[in-house]
């Protein structure tokens, strides 16, 4: 992830999310409220969260207990992911922040 995106640990949460193209992109104008979606950012950096995202929904953590959370509220599984992506790049963000281990719960 350092090597993806060196201001880790140094920025906002919503700004990491938004230089990884995490963040919603919402496309209101007025009264009328357009689609949420995620774009721009830096691609490598978004697939390899991706992946890490995929991984660790398989496993016991507190992150795969969210995804069947939001799976079961109804959210679709894609939207669902690219959360649990968002929660584990802000999650890194504050453990180099910190500088401290990470101490799952």
């Amino acid at each position: 992830l350092l090597a993806l995106m060196p201001e880790l640990g140094q920025r906002s949460p919503k700004t990491i999310a938004a230089l990884a193209g995490l963040a919603p992109l919402n496309r209101d104008s007025g009264a009328f409220r357009g689609k949420r979606a995620i774009a721009g950012g830096r691609p490598r950096l978004r697939q390899a969260l991706y992946m890490a995202a995929v991984a660790t929904i398989r496993s016991r953590s507190r992150f795969a207990t969210l995804y069947k959370t939001m799976t079961a509220a109804g959210k679709p599984a894609k939207v669902a992911l690219i959360a649990i992506a968002r929660k584990i790049l802000v999650t890194a963000n504050a453990v180099l922040r910190d500088k401290r281990s990470f101490q799952p719960r």
